[in-house]
């Protein structure tokens, strides 16, 4: 980006109100929420490795942190 890390974290603030790690993991957890919606059959040890999870428990904190459901909540209320 040629751009220096302060200048970047600047930026993100700027256009999306939250840092650039924020933005990392709403854009995953956004890629995850697809993903279910687009399986047939979703299994989370799979779609946390599809959506760039580390593995299923980072899935499970993150969508907690964010959603404040268990991703397991999610799917059903996505009818996934």
């Amino acid at each position: 980006l040629d751009v220096s890390p302060r200048t970047l974290r600047r930026r993100c603030q700027e256009a999306f109100g939250y840092g650039p790690k924020t933005l990392d993991r709403i854009l995953r957890f956004q890629r995850f929420l697809n993903l279910a919606r687009q399986s047939t059959e979703p299994r989370l040890a799979g779609l946390a490795f599809e959506a760039g999870y580390s593995n299923q428990a980072h899935l499970t904190r993150e969508v907690r942190r964010l959603s404040g459901f268990s991703p397991a909540t999610v799917l059903r209320q996505l009818g996934a």
